[in-house]
Formats: C-alpha cells, sequence, structure tokens
C-alpha cells in the first residue's frame, strides 16, 4: 500500500533539486502533489517530467499575497492540505564581513520570511482538517559554522528554531500537526553546483566534500510526510554521513 495513499502535499521550490526529489518521490508513494517555484519554465516541465497529475504553481515565497493565492489554489482544487515542505531558498557566497544588505534581505526574504509564511498558512488551513506535517528544509549551516555563507547559516538557524516554536505550538494546542526540520549536508544538487562555482571565483580552493544524493533527502520527506511519524515533531534530521561531527573533511 502507498505511504502517502490521496495526501495532498505542496512543496516550495519543487522544480529542482530536493524539492524535485521530495515530489518525485512523494508521487510515486500515491500523494497528490503541488509544486510550487518562481522558475516557472522548470516549474513546468518538472511537473510534467514526474507525472500528469503533479500540478506546478508560480510561488514566489517571500509574498505574503502570493502564499493567500497559492493555498486557496489548493484548497480549490483538493479541498485540503495535509503536508507542506518549506523547501524553497536561495544561498550568497559572502562572510560577515562581505555580506552586503541586499544579500541579507534577499536569502531572508526567501528562506526565513518564506518559512515563516508557510507555517503560519500552514497551520491555519490544516488545523481546520485535523492536523497535518509541515518539514522545514534547514541546513547543517543552521548547526555548525560555516563562514563563507553568513546570511543563509542565519537564516537556516531561524528556520531550526521556528520549527521547534511551531511545533510546541501545535501540540499544546492539541492542532495534531507535526513540525519538523531536515538539516542536509552537501547534497549534489544545482544550488551546491552554483555555491561551489562562486567559491572558486573567489579565488577559494574548490570544496570538497563528501556529496550525498538528493533523493537521501527526498526519502526523509517522505517519512516524515506519512503517518509513520506521528509521533515525531519538534525534531531536527541530520543527513551528511557523519560531517558535522567528523574533525576535518569527510573524504569523498
Amino acid at each position: 500500500m502507498a505511504r502517502l495513499n490521496d495526501k495532498v502535499v505542496l512543496i516550495t521550490g519543487g522544480a529542482s533539486g530536493l524539492g524535485k526529489s521530495g515530489a518525485t518521490l512523494m508521487n510515486a508513494e500515491g500523494a497528490k502533489v503541488i509544486i510550487s517555484d518562481i522558475n516557472e519554465d522548470l516549474g513546468k516541465a518538472t511537473s510534467a517530467e514526474i507525472g500528469d497529475d503533479v500540478l506546478f504553481v508560480h510561488h514566489d515565497v517571500s509574498s505574503l499575497a502570493d502564499w493567500d493565492r497559492v493555498i486557496d489554489l489548493v484548497i480549490e482544487r483538493f479541498g485540503r492540505l495535509d503536508v507542506l515542505v518549506n523547501n524553497a531558498g536561495i544561498v550568497v557566497v559572502a562572510d560577515v564581513e562581505n555580506t552586503t544588505l541586499s544579500d541579507w534581505r534577499a536569502v531572508h526574504g526567501v528562506g526565513t520570511d518564506g518559512t515563516f509564511f508557510g507555517i503560519q498558512k500552514g497551520i491555519g488551513v490544516m488545523r481546520e482538517s485535523g492536523g497535518g506535517s509541515i518539514i522545514n528544509m534547514s541546513s547543517l549551516a543552521g548547526l555548525i559554522g560555516y563562514p563563507l555563507i553568513f546570511a543563509y547559516s542565519a537564516s537556516k538557524g531561524a528556520i531550526r528554531s521556528m520549527t521547534k516554536s511551531a511545533a510546541v505550538y501545535c501540540a499544546q494546542n492539541s492542532l495534531g500537526i507535526r513540525v519538523n526540520s531536515i538539516h542536509p549536508g552537501t547534497i549534489a544538487t544545482p544550488m551546491v553546483a552554483g555555491f561551489e562555482a562562486d567559491v572558486e571565483e573567489q579565488g577559494e580552493e574548490r570544496v570538497k566534500l563528501l556529496l550525498g544524493e538528493p533523493d537521501d533527502v527526498g526519502h526523509m520527506m517522505v517519512y516524515l510526510a506519512s503517518d509513520e511519524s506521528k509521533f515525531v515533531s519538534g525534531s531536527e534530521f541530520v543527513i551528511d554521513s557523519t560531517a558535522s561531527i567528523t574533525e576535518g573533511i569527510v573524504p569523498g
């Protein structure tokens, strides 16, 4: 039996990378998947690639009005929302002294504000249908120090804290909504490729880390979306093949 049979799932930043992996695996497990992204051409191509029953919607997660529009569309189309994956994010390569205000606001607009809006809107609609699962994409950068991505690290740390706050709120108010965060290490996605290219442009040595695959994270999304994780909330799931607890760099 499909693990996510008939669950309605919205994944932000679903056109590529981790979001695409989650959408593909959840659809294979029987979920009705909506992927949202600001990249309309890629989003439409991805939804068609995964399956005819995967819906794409254009979505700027930094816009509260866009969140209202997308949530209304999902409810109009499917009648409910069971799972929300706040996956959208961007990275700017800059240390604390070289992070500009525009860099800071861009990263936090998508990552921090977008996740805040998603959690708030997700709780609002899920409480009406008796519960659900909110999955927030954080990072190892939200747990340990990454000097070259200051704004991104701050955003991912905020997502970790928001996750725990929202999880306790939902539990104490008996909403039946679980909220968890995923903290991937270095995963082979377009964003990581762009990060490495930006590092090289700055004259830094290429970052050589053990690379995970998008499905390594996608399978965790499936678990947290499923009823198998019904007693799991407020938790952080590190997917990094020991990178965060190893002295030095894990060899590739």
